[in-house]
């Protein structure tokens, strides 16, 4: 098993622990038994089926087209493989993640992440299994690893996956450092460089009237500094009592893991009161 897997495998492994001591893994509140297997089969989706056969599909597609570019980039230095992950990784993904509220067709394939009515690192990865299949930066990322850049990436991977669990995790890892004073300056730092629970957590809030929750923003996934460069920040030190989305209408096992597949009940779109929640 490569290092990086090892590694990504004890960052779930070890928050999923810190929520299981707090006795808040398994037992979350108003979770139902599709919670579950939405989780389960999502994230297995993504390991084992979709980001494997995106790599593969991308390996045969520019071996075809472009074999010549295979390990071009292998070179570079290591700051600069970075940065070009930071923009076709996570930039792209900033804005994948702004269109899926934007748009009710592809918010259909992102509602399952919102469904839940609570916080873990079980949500990670719960997401419609061709909202990831057809994610722009997964297949950017695949393409930077052909042209040579797959061991920067195994260290940005590492790094954004630590991020991204804190930031869904209900262990608030940030909450005690904001009650020291001495840190204050470098938690504003940080609450607008990188995605925390705080800000995150406010992105899944259910209610829009209890001053915390922003819905229609806080869409960063690594850096929250994309939200902060177009407009779409809330930053407030505080977490939402709850989670969810209000008026949000049912929606069945197989609509949240495969919809357009599945789309009994919904008629192939969203609601009237899912839409006005991916608009307003």
């Amino acid at each position: 098993m490569r290092p990086e897997i090892i590694v990504i495998l004890c960052i779930l492994t070890g928050y999923a622990f810190l929520e299981g001591i707090r006795g808040s893994f398994f037992r979350k509140k108003e979770q139902t038994r599709d919670d579950a297997i939405v989780e389960l089969f999502s994230t297995f989706g993504l390991f084992f089926i979709s980001q494997p056969l995106i790599i593969l599909s991308v390996q045969f597609i520019m071996g075809a087209a472009a074999p010549q570019w295979q390990d071009s980039l292998a070179g570079l230095p290591f700051w600069a493989g970075f940065a070009l992950f930071i923009i076709f990784d996570d930039l792209t993904q900033y804005w994948w993640h702004r269109a899926s509220h934007s748009f009710p067709w592809l918010y259909n394939l992102h509602r399952a992440h919102h469904n839940a009515k609570y916080m873990s690192v079980r949500l990670v990865y719960r997401n419609n299994f061709f909202y990831y299949a057809m994610m722009p930066s997964i297949w950017l990322s695949a393409t930077l690893v052909y042209l040579g850049l797959g061991w920067v990436y195994a260290v940005f991977i590492v790094i954004k996956l630590a991020i991204i669990t804190g930031a869904h995790s209900d262990v608030a890892w940030d909450k005690p450092l904001y009650k020291i004073k001495w840190l204050s300056p470098i938690m504003w730092v940080v609450e607008r460089t990188i995605s925390t629970p705080a800000t995150h957590h406010a992105h899944h809030g259910r209610y829009s009237s209890d001053g915390v929750t922003h819905y229609k923003g806080n869409f960063g996934n690594m850096f929250f500094l994309w939200d902060v460069i177009f407009g779409t920040a809330k930053i407030t030190r505080n977490y939402p009592e709850e989670f969810g989305v209000e008026n949000l209408a049912p929606a069945t096992l197989g609509q949240q893991l495969a919809w357009p597949l599945f789309s009994e009940n919904d008629k192939g779109g969203l609601t009237a009161a899912q839409e006005a929640n991916t608009r307003n």
